[in-house]
C-alpha cells in the first residue's frame, strides 16, 4: 500500500492512495486552515469506521442477512497532551433488516473486532481502548411501519 500527501497552502492537504483516488484534508482556522475538509485524526477516525463496516456487511451477506441499512456511529477521545493521540474509540453498529437474526449481528460485529478488522486492531495492539456494540433493528415496511417477525 502506498501514497503521496501534498501540502496545499496553510493547513491543507490532498492525498492520494496507490489506487489513485485523492481527499483534501484541512485545519481549523486557528491553525492556518479554512476549515473545507476532514483533519487528518478525523480521516483515522471514519477509516477505522469503514474498515469494521466492510466487515460486518460482508459477513452478514455472506449468512444470508437481509440488511437494509448499516451504519456504524463513531466516538473517539484524544489524549490532552502532545501528541493528542486516540485513548479510546466506540464503534456502535446499527443494523436494520427483515428477519435479522441477532445472533448473526454479534458474530459478525465480534469477527471484526477480533480477527479482521485490520485498523481497530492496531489501535488496540497500540493500547488505544477500542469497544464495539450494536443494535438490531427491524426494517420498515412499504408504508413506513415496522414489520413484525
Amino acid at each position: 500500500m502506498q501514497g503521496t500527501v501534498k501540502w496545499v497552502d496553510g493547513a491543507m492537504f490532498v492525498g492520494e492512495s496507490g489506487s489513485g483516488h485523492a481527499v483534501v484534508m484541512d485545519g481549523p482556522e486557528d491553525l492556518g486552515g479554512r476549515n473545507q475538509s476532514l483533519r487528518p485524526m478525523e480521516m483515522l477516525l471514519l477509516g477505522t469506521g469503514g474498515c469494521a463496516l466492510y466487515d460486518v456487511v460482508s459477513m452478514l451477506k455472506k449468512s444470508r442477512q437481509h440488511i437494509t441499512d448499516c451504519r456504524v456511529e463513531l466516538h473517539a477521545e484524544r489524549a490532552d497532551a502532545v501528541p493528542a493521540v486516540f485513548t479510546e474509540m466506540r464503534l456502535h453498529f446499527v443494523v436494520s433488516g427483515f428477519g435479522l437474526r441477532e445472533a448473526q449481528v454479534k458474530r459478525a460485529v465480534e469477527l471484526s473486532a477480533e480477527k479482521y478488522c485490520s485498523a481497530s486492531i492496531m489501535f488496540t495492539q497500540a493500547g488505544v481502548t477500542v469497544s464495539h456494540s450494536y443494535a438490531v433493528e427491524e426494517a420498515a415496511g412499504p408504508e413506513g411501519v415496522a414489520q413484525t417477525q
